[in-house]
């Protein structure tokens, strides 16, 4: 009886083990194989491979339709010349716009990789391997022309708005959101993110609009690494990121796709800015930040290539100059762990123009020759149609012929297309450990999650909103409250119609109606009735250039503007070739007089640049969207309405309002730069130092932006560190912050003062710079005597102030002070060698603080936010929310402006000084702001 008790439970045991793992929500995958793992098997399959299988993984290809059926050119790519994968896009009718628009996108890649597990196993072609397909798709964001799946999946914003938010945390969550979806559609190979560096001052040069994060290298590093990351993470690693464009296209003096451009920067500046951003993903500890590859632009590069003439070739069919970039460090080390290169599209009109200038006499087989030949894995094939071909089936299927000719004559062709098979095979191990159909087919994600995650575009939306003129101050006079009832308000969108697919029904962009229809739904009669339904109109820009060409103008239109008090305008680009597109500006520049006494809104949901001083000098209020999806319209919608605060900021300059990315990116004059030893370091060189409880000294003078961790001093058990004549010192700075109280960039410069012997010493720079926003030197104190030390990094000239004042036989430690309240300005001069003389004027006040402590400033800020509140209250009640809400704001500005006004006149001592006449200032502040809002109701 035992024995049958115990065989039960086994066997309950074993049913447990079995079907657990079956009844659990998600699918759980192989965890993903090392890199000498994946290369081991990729080399044991290639040698089992025949000529054929190995030139057919290097081409990607693209077919029209969706069918994958036996009679179908693309099933016979698959199946007889073993392709190594296919790239899907709406242009190719790759996707319809059926109510099954998701389920069908899922058969179709099923299908695809069904096709060759079949081919493996059909009797017709014994000992060909199964070998998985890559799937690809470029989906960037911002829905069309930008997007290739419109319906059911989440849309999802535009990089140059991720961008805007400055935030790489967000950036990952729309990586993560992009790569689960993309995943859970059978996708492998994801054709982006742009690494661009955007260079706006390009005035006739290549207009990426919103594809690219920004304008700084370090930044796009940053974000870009983060939606890298999530798109490993959202595709559970099953996905290959192949960033783009290689090494970088922001800066071309024309439009890339449409005839080869040059970007004409030095060598220097190039890997500075376009380059770097690309480095920042290959060289990171933890894989998930890092590319798998990157897309290699049609683009010439003059500090690469040298002297750029008309017979140069684009860098992606250039193997000298290639070969050259890739072999630098840290890039040979990425090309080396398995990083593969993709061409960009070798049937593009700027390929085929270059090649082919008469347009009669296209190479196919030899482009496609060169470009592999130059170094490419992966030969990304679309419109690749030679000359005298029917269709690019023909052309491509031809191509293979003549590289698996080659294959078999070349032996040195051969070993490029086995290195180049070698690499893609690991990949794609990489991303499946088990080549069975089975498991690639499955999903981690079930189409019914697909595009529910619009809150993680709503949060882009929220926090990139961008004011981009006039500034907040100046808008609180010139735009002093929202729409009101009554109010006529009449809006303009920037619509175009497009066709996602040759069957499908043509779309707008961004509806006619789309603002007012938010305002409805936000603000209409069922949700609080702040507007009326009758005051609100609708028009497009075409309907302003038919009014000004009288060309069957809406009836009405003038009459509308007439009596409107708000003017609301959708905008995305400005286009010589569109003349709707100029709508906006015409009617800012020919009709003046009709705009006169009415607040004018402009949003610009695409690139923040196209208008110019003089258009922008007769807006109200200018904001940046970045992306025109429908969270992005009701982001729009709350700004109007003054519910959401613009919180974002340009990550590009704008010339025609004076903002330069760089100066922006610098550090703030407003702040004091933390500093103290490095006690890693210290501990390093020290480590027979004796562990004591040390406590950080507070910092003062904080500006509001210092996290809060810097604002109070710990003690914590650590070495104390002590210093003596021929010591090093090492020395670290805090976080340096930019004007939007960001860390600074990394290679931000900062310069160590370091002053000795007092008054009539000397003072010393050395200069470093950033990391991670902290600045780290080393200085070896030579001789006994007094050190002060100081750092300064561009406009930010105050931080702490480290002091020593060592014997000649006794190690001392370091005291930290506060800094001098008004700072001796100090030439940034270059880090000199040797000691240079100067004289430092000593300061009465140098250590002496008028601040009180932060335990002071919150009891203060709790007196002044009760008293506030009790006003909010009364006028809430007494009047109205409005009037409730600036009795209050002004009741606290009054007693904030009490309360410093004593700190300075009391030098900081607080309410441990005189605490009656500290009430009493700060009291007489509130009274007066209370009936400086009171006396402002009774004139209003």
């Amino acid at each position: 009886m035992s024995l049958n008790i115990k065989n039960y439970f086994l066997g309950f045991l074993l049913i447990i083990t079995l079907v657990l793992p079956l009844a659990s929500s998600d699918k759980v995958y192989a965890q993903p194989l090392s890199q000498n793992d994946a290369g081991q098997k990729a080399s044991d399959l290639l040698s089992r491979m025949s000529a054929e299988e190995k030139v057919g993984q290097v081409f990607l290809i693209t077919f029209n339709g969706t069918s994958v059926e036996r009679e179908t050119k693309i099933y016979d790519l698959i199946n007889r010349y073993h392709i190594g994968g296919v790239v899907l896009q709406s242009s190719n009718d790759n996707f319809t716009d059926s109510e099954n628009n998701l389920q069908d996108i899922k058969q179709l890649n099923d299908s695809l990789q069904q096709a060759a597990w079949d081919t493996s196993q059909s009797p017709t072609n014994p000992g060909i391997n199964y070998v998985p397909l890559f799937i690809g798709i470029s989906q960037e964001g911002n829905l069309y022309p930008n997007d290739q799946i419109l319906e059911g999946v989440t849309p999802l914003p535009s990089l140059m708005a991720i961008g805007a938010t400055w935030k790489p945390e967000l950036a990952e969550q729309v990586g993560k959101t992009m790569g689960e979806e993309l995943s859970a559609l059978g996708f492998n190979l994801y054709l982006g993110p742009s690494l661009d560096v955007l260079d706006v001052n390009m005035t006739d040069g290549e207009d990426m609009e919103t594809r690219s994060f920004g304008g700084n290298p370090y930044w796009v590093g940053e974000l870009g690494k983060s939606y890298i990351k999530g798109l490993h993470d959202g595709g559970s690693n099953r996905l290959a990121v192949i960033s783009k464009h290689f090494p970088g296209r922001g800066g071309a003096d024309r439009q890339s796709d449409v005839e080869v451009a040059t970007v004409r920067k030095s060598e220097a500046s190039l890997n500075e800015t376009d380059l770097a951003p690309f480095v920042a993903t290959t060289g990171n500890d933890t894989s998930a930040y890092n590319s798998d590859g990157f897309l290699v632009s049609n683009i010439r590069y003059q500090g690469y290539q040298g002297t750029i003439h008309s017979t140069t070739k684009p860098i992606s069919f250039d193997q000298t100059a290639l070969e050259q970039l890739l072999n630098a460090s840290p890039l040979n080390d990425w090309r080396t762990n398995g990083g593969i290169l993709v061409s960009d599209d070798l049937g593009s009109q700027a390929i085929k123009k270059f090649y082919d200038p008469t347009g009669k006499s296209f190479d196919a087989r030899q482009v496609a020759r060169i470009a592999f030949q130059a170094g490419n894995d992966l030969l990304y094939m679309d419109n690749f149609l030679a000359s005298g071909d029917d269709d690019k089936y023909i052309t491509v299927s031809r191509t293979m012929d003549y590289f698996i000719q080659k294959y078999r004559e070349d032996s040195a062709f051969a070993k490029r297309v086995d290195a180049s098979a070698l690499r893609l095979l690991t990949l794609k191990f990489k991303l499946y450990p088990d080549f069975s159909v089975d498991s690639i087919t499955q999903s981690n994600t079930p189409l019914e999650n697909i595009g529910q995650s619009t809150q993680v575009s709503f949060e882009v939306a929220q926090n990139g909103v961008t004011l981009i003129n006039p500034t907040l101050n100046d808008l609180k006079s010139s735009l002093p409250h929202s729409p009101e009832l009554g109010d006529k308000l009449v809006f303009f969108t920037d619509n175009t119609m497009y066709k996602p697919c040759t069957q499908c029904k043509e779309q707008n962009t961004i509806a006619v109606d789309a603002m007012q229809r938010a305002v409805i739904k936000l603000y209409g009669p069922q949700s609080g009735g702040q507007v009326l339904q009758y005051r609100l109109s609708s028009y497009a820009f075409t309907d302003i250039i038919n009014y000004f060409s009288g060309n069957n103008p809406l009836p009405g239109i003038e009459d509308d503007i007439r009596s409107s008090n708000w003017l609301v305008f959708a905008m995305t680009d400005v286009k010589k070739d569109r003349p709707a597109s100029q709508a906006l500006k015409r009617l800012l520049s020919e009709r003046q007089q009709l705009l006169q006494d009415k607040k004018i809104i402009v949003f610009a949901f695409n690139a923040p640049y196209y208008l110019d001083a003089t258009d922008i000098s007769k807006i109200t209020a200018y904001y940046g969207l970045y992306s025109k999806t429908p969270s992005f319209v009701e982001a729009a919608v709350r700004v109007l309405f003054q519910e959401l605060v613009p919180m974002g900021a340009l990550p590009v300059s704008v010339p025609s309002i004076g903002y330069d990315l760089d100066t922006t990116l610098s550090p703030e004059a407003d702040q004091i730069i933390p500093l103290s030893v490095d006690l890693e370091a210290y501990e390093e060189q020290h480590p027979e130092a004796t562990g004591t409880a040390v406590s950080v000294p507070p910092f003062i003078n904080t500006p509001p932006f210092m996290p809060t961790s810097m604002l109070t001093g710990t003690a914590t058990p650590t070495k104390v560190p002590l210093f003596k004549a021929g010591d090093t010192i090492p020395l670290v700075t805090g976080e340096i912050f930019d004007h939007n109280h960001n860390k600074v960039p990394d290679g931000t410069i900062a310069r160590f003062m370091l002053s000795t012997g007092g008054e009539t010493g000397v003072t010393q720079q050395i200069e470093a710079t950033t990391v991670d926003g902290k600045a780290r030197a080393e200085y070896r104190i030579q001789t006994p005597g007094f050190l002060e030390i100081k750092v300064v990094s561009g406009s930010a000239t105050l931080s702490q102030i480290l002091r020593l004042d060592i014997t000649m036989d006794q190690a001392v430690a370091v005291t930290a002070i506060a800094p001098t309240i008004v700072p001796t300005y100090i030439s940034p001069a270059p880090a000199t060698p040797t000691p240079t003389a100067t004289t430092t004027p000593a300061s009465s006040v140098q250590n002496k603080s008028v601040v009180p402590n932060i335990g002071d400033w919150l009891f203060s800020v709790l007196i002044v936010g009760i008293v506030s509140f009790m006003a909010y209250e009364a006028g809430k009640h007494r009047i109205s929310l409005r009037w409730g809400v600036r009795w209050g704001f002004m009741t606290a500005i009054g007693g904030l402006f009490g309360y410093l006004l004593i700190s300075i006149i009391d030098r900081g001592k607080g309410w441990g000084g005189d605490p009656f006449q500290y009430f009493g200032y700060i009291s007489m502040g509130m009274i007066i702001g209370w009936a400086i809002s009171w006396i402002w109701q009774k004139i209003e």
